[in-house]
C-alpha cells in the first residue's frame, strides 16, 4: 500500500562488489568527482616514486585484484598523506606489476562508459557522500546493510580450507521485517552471502531465498504481490559472473544492473511504488579522493577494529519516480538504508550506527516524475573478456574463497548421505571451477533441504 505522503511501498537493494565513487561515477556532472583540470596523483613509493594520476579507464577487466583489507585500507588512505597510498599498497600486493597495472588503480570510468549505471545517474539521485561501512572487506560490509554491525569481525576467510568462523547471530533487518509482518526476499545468482548469518539458516528464512529467474517473474506479477523488501546479490562465480568484482568485465555488472531496472520500470504499478538502491559493497581497493571520516561504533564488540571510522565512498544511486535527476550531499553509509527502513515501517532497533544514521526519506518527494527513461542499454562484455570469462580461472579470488568456505560448513547442517559429501569435497581438490561448482551445489541442496523442513516438518 502507499499514500499521498508515503509513496514507497517497495525498497529493492543491489548491491554490486569492490568498486569506488571516483572509479565508477566520478564523471557524473554535478557531483564530488573526478576534477580534469587538476588531475589527482598517488606515487608508487613515499618518497621518489613514479606517479599514476586520474585518466580515462583503459580496460573492461584487470587480472589483478587492488587489495583492500583493514590493513591495506589504513595504508591506502595515509601511506602518503591523505587518499595518497592507493598505488603504494598496489605495488606492495603485486611488486612485479606493470606500470599500465598500477595506472588502473587510479582510473575512472568517462560518462556513459557504462551505460546503464550512467544513464540512472544521470537521471535519477546520485549520492556523492555514500561511504562503506567500514574501511576493510567485503563480509563486514554486507553485514552492515543487512544488521548494522558484523560483532567485532572484519577479516573473512583466509582460504578455500581455512572456515576461520565466527557466529554471526546478530538481530538482523530480516528479523525485524518478519517481526513487522512485512514481506521480504533475497534474489541471488549463484552463493548468497548473507547465509553467513545463522539467523538467515533458519527454515522460515531460508525459503526466502529466490533464484534470480524468480525476481523477474516477480516483476511481472502484482505490484501488491511483489515483497516489500528485496535485496539482490550477484553471481560471483564462473563465465556467469556479473558482480564487477575484478577481473570481471564490468560491463557483465552494468548488464545486471540495466535488467533489473528495466524489469522494474516495465511494470507501472511496481514502478510508482518503488525505490531502487543501487550500491556497492566497499572500494575495492580504487582511489578515491574523499577521506572517510569519524562514524559511530555500532556496539561494545570492538574484537578487531574499533568501527569508528567510514569506509572508502561508493557508487551509489537512488532511483525512483519520486527522486529528482540531481546530486545529494549528505553523508550516508550502508546503515542508511536500515535507518530509512526503521523510520518507515516502525522496526526495533539494530544497533547504535543505524540510529545515527541518516535517512533518505527526505530525497523522496511527493510528486511523481514522468520524465524517467522507459528502459536504460544492456550491455555486453567485450568479446575479449568474454573468451577470458569462459575459461576455466587458475585461481578464486578472496571472496570467492571465503564463500566456499562457508558453504562447507552448509554440508554440516544438510542431511545427505556422507558419500555424497565426500565425494564433493574430493572433486573440489580439482581446482578453482570445481570448488565453485561445490559450493553452488551446496547452496541448492541445503536451500531445497529448509524448503522441505518449511513444508513438512521433515529434511
Amino acid at each position: 500500500m502507499t499514500s499521498a505522503s508515503d509513496p514507497i511501498a517497495h525498497v529493492v537493494v543491489l548491491m554490486f562488489e569492490n568498486r569506488s565513487f571516483d572509479h565508477f561515477l566520478g564523471a557524473v556532472p554535478g557531483v564530488d568527482g573526478v576534477d580534469l583540470a587538476h588531475l589527482r596523483s598517488n606515487r608508487e613509493a613515499a618518497q621518489n616514486g613514479a606517479a599514476s594520476y586520474t585518466q580515462q579507464a583503459g580496460v573492461t577487466r584487470i587480472d589483478l585484484d587492488p587489495m583492500h583489507e583493514l590493513s591495506n585500507v589504513a595504508q591506502q588512505l595515509q601511506a602518503d598523506g591523505p587518499c595518497g597510498g592507493f598505488v603504494i599498497d598496489f605495488v606492495h600486493s603485486y611488486p612485479t606489476s606493470s606500470p599500465a597495472e598500477r595506472q588502473e588503480v587510479m582510473n575512472y570510468w568517462p560518462l556513459n562508459s557504462l551505460p546503464a549505471l550512467h544513464a540512472l545517474a544521470t537521471n535519477f539521485t546520485v549520492c556523492d557522500r555514500w561511504f562503506s561501512s567500514v574501511p576493510a572487506s567485503t563480509w563486514t560490509n554486507r553485514f552492515f546493510v543487512h544488521s548494522g554491525t558484523s560483532l567485532g569481525r572484519v577479516l573473512m576467510p583466509s582460504g578455500v580450507f581455512d572456515a576461520n568462523w565466527h557466529l554471526y547471530n546478530q538481530t538482523t533487518l530480516y528479523d525485524r521485517l518478519n517481526d513487522a509482518g512485512r514481506s521480504w526476499k533475497i534474489y541471488f545468482g549463484d552463493v548468497p552471502q548473507s547465509l553467513v548469518m545463522v539467523h538467515q539458516l533458519e527454515p522460515k528464512n531460508a525459503i526466502r531465498y529466490r533464484a534470480m529467474s524468480e525476481f523477474f517473474a516477480d516483476c511481472q506479477g502484482p505490484a501488491d504481490a511483489f515483497p516489500s523488501f528485496a535485496f539482490i546479490e550477484p553471481t560471483y562465480f564462473g563465465a556467469a559472473q556479473n558482480d564487477q568484482h575484478p577481473a570481471t568485465d564490468v560491463h557483465a555488472g552494468d548488464a545486471l544492473l540495466a535488467s533489473v531496472y528495466n524489469a522494474i520500470r516495465a511494470n507501472a504499478g511496481l514502478w510508482q511504488s518503488t525505490v531502487l538502491v543501487c550500491l556497492h559493497d566497499e572500494h575495492g581497493g580504487f582511489f578515491d579522493h574523499v577521506m572517510p571520516g569519524a562514524a559511530t561504533p555500532p556496539d561494545a564488540h570492538t574484537d578487531e577494529y574499533t568501527f569508528d571510522q567510514y569506509g572508502l565512498r561508493v557508487p551509489a544511486i537512488l532511483i525512483s519516480p519520486w527522486v529528482p535527476a540531481s546530486a545529494s550531499h549528505t553523508t550516508y553509509d550502508h546503515t542508511s538504508i536500515l535507518k530509512y527502513l526503521i523510520d518507515k515501517w516502525s522496526l526495533g532497533s539494530l544497533g547504535a550506527r543505524a540510529a545515527a544514521a541518516a535517512s533518505f526519506a527526505n530525497v523522496i518527494g511527493s510528486s511523481m516524475r514522468t520524465d524517467t527513461p522507459a528502459s536504460v542499454p544492456v550491455s555486453a562484455p567485450a568479446a575479449a573478456a568474454a573468451v577470458a570469462a569462459a575459461t576455466p580461472p587458475t585461481a578464486l579470488n578472496a571472496f570467492q574463497q571465503s564463500l566456499v568456505s562457508f558453504t562447507q560448513m552448509l554440508d554440516v547442517k544438510t542431511e545427505e548421505p556422507a558419500e555424497q559429501k565426500v565425494a564433493r569435497m574430493t572433486a573440489q581438490m580439482q581446482g578453482p571451477a570445481a570448488q565453485a561448482q561445490a559450493a553452488v551445489e551446496r547452496v541448492k541442496n541445503f536451500l531445497a533441504q529448509q524448503k522441505r523442513i518449511s513444508l513438512t516438518g521433515q529434511p
